[in-house]
């Protein structure tokens, strides 16, 4: 895992965070989504529609966004850190349906990081990338506030 001071992640602008394992994405995960956000679209939860239509169930594309925060922890942490906020993002794009069954990782690159409020502003641009696909399912830049201890 890499790690970098919060009070030097600006210098690190552009660098490749890194990678994170594969994790397959459940149909429970689908459905389980499917009900916390109301989205029960059939592609995401008639399964043998889907299967009958289309191949197979799909994931949402908030689901697989969703997963930042847990795929990120394994790949990089800024140090010197007394709280961070999730503050948005600038861009989202899904660009490819991930299948339920299919395998997803996260690829990381810091874009840059500025002073804000008292903390630091950090641009991180996330790829979703999709096993054995060259398309990735999502790219999105995503902005996080950090605040030293």
């Amino acid at each position: 895992m890499l790690e970098i001071a919060l009070n030097d992640v600006h210098n690190h602008a552009g660098r490749e965070l890194g990678v994170s394992d594969w994790i397959e994405i459940t149909q429970q995960q689908v459905t389980e989504f499917a009900e916390a956000t109301g989205d029960r679209q059939w592609v995401h939860v008639e399964i043998e529609r889907a299967t009958r239509e289309m191949g197979g169930t799909i994931a949402h594309g908030y689901l697989i966004l969703s997963l930042i925060p847990v795929l990120s922890a394994a790949i990089f942490k800024i140090k010197n850190v007394g709280r961070a906020m999730n503050y948005g993002c600038e861009r989202i794009r899904f660009l490819n349906s991930v299948r339920t069954g299919g395998r997803i990782r996260l690829r990381s690159r810091l874009l840059g990081a500025e002073p804000k409020g008292g903390g630091m502003l950090v641009r991180i641009e996330a790829t979703f990338q999709i096993e054995g696909e060259v398309k990735p399912a999502c790219v999105a830049e995503t902005l996080g506030l950090y605040f030293g201890e």
